[in-house]
């Protein structure tokens, strides 16, 4: 028996206490939704129906915490996300040079030039609302465009959860987590200013500014010089002059050195590719800690 939404949500956080906070998260979210949208159907058929009876038949409907939980965990078992790399080489060499046929290394080095374009994104934004909304707030304007700002928020960070969840592999909420209908604007202003998710995301954003910077000058270096030295024997070949320039002087690459210098350039990508992986990974688990309530 449940008197109010909120104790069937703790009841079914509790049941879900081994599993993934971002399951958990998408669990209450539909669970919330549900059984408020069912609540106002129920007291309009019947205003006299206090809130405990109209949950009783709910759930019944509905399901307890305890079968929406075993329900949930059983759909997340097949939809996991499985972004891991197919093939486990034994040797050394293969692991080394297998990271090629990894699914996260590439989807790391893709998110961390997305990086790049979203952190300046999220940067502008959140530094232009937070302006707005402090300037705005003495006038009857500012609080409902401070309202939507921070919604708009909350959506960004489910977009960035997504994103995260495609191209890392890291399990992230899939449904909204704010959705309180019936709220008179102040009390949807004040629900938004006391829940911490709404300024996690906010330093998630500029966080994600720095980072994505980081990122983008990181992959610019190594790859500038995987390529130098991979294109010197080629470029040797149309130079007159010899390509490696040290203060007035050229010098020339020996014919036999051609192989290491490839080699070279293509052991560092190599090495980049393995350092973006982890990156990708560690970035997964801070985005988690940050945009998981």
């Amino acid at each position: 028996m449940f008197n109010t939404i909120e104790e069937y949500l703790d009841a079914l956080k509790d049941e879900m206490k081994d599993a993934d906070l971002a399951l958990v998260q998408d669990a209450q979210a539909d669970a919330r939704e549900h059984l408020s949208t069912a609540l106002a159907a129920a007291r309009e058929k019947d205003s006299s129906l206090n809130e405990a009876d109209a949950l009783k038949i709910i759930v019944d409907e509905y399901g307890s915490p305890k079968e929406t939980a075993t329900a949930y965990q059983e759909v997340e078992r097949r939809t996991a996300p499985s972004l891991k790399q197919t093939i486990k080489p034994r040797s050394w060499l293969a692991r080394f040079f297998g990271v090629y046929a990894d699914p996260r290394a590439w989807g790391a080095l893709l998110f961390m030039l997305i990086a790049f374009v979203t952190g300046i994104i999220y940067f502008v934004w959140a530094v232009t609302g937070l302006s707005l909304s402090l300037s705005l707030m003495i006038l009857i304007i500012g609080v409902p465009f401070t309202i939507l700002f921070l919604l708009s928020v909350r959506g960004l960070a489910l977009l960035e959860g997504r994103l995260v969840e495609a191209l890392l592999g890291i399990r992230m909420p899939r449904r909204p987590s704010f959705s309180h209908q019936g709220m008179k604007l102040l009390d949807r202003l004040k629900a938004l200013l006391t829940d911490k998710a709404t300024w996690l995301m906010l330093v998630y954003m500029l966080v994600q500014f720095m980072l994505g910077i980081v990122y983008f000058i990181v992959i610019v270096i190594a790859l500038s010089f995987s390529l130098t030295f991979i294109a010197i024997p080629f470029m040797q070949a149309f130079v007159r002059e010899g390509v490696i320039n040290w203060g007035d002087a050229h010098y020339f690459v020996p014919t036999w050195s051609a192989p290491l210098f490839i080699l070279a350039g293509v052991l560092l990508w190599t090495i980049f590719m393995h350092i973006a992986r982890g990156v990708g990974q560690l970035h997964g688990r801070f985005a988690k800690w940050l945009l998981v309530s």
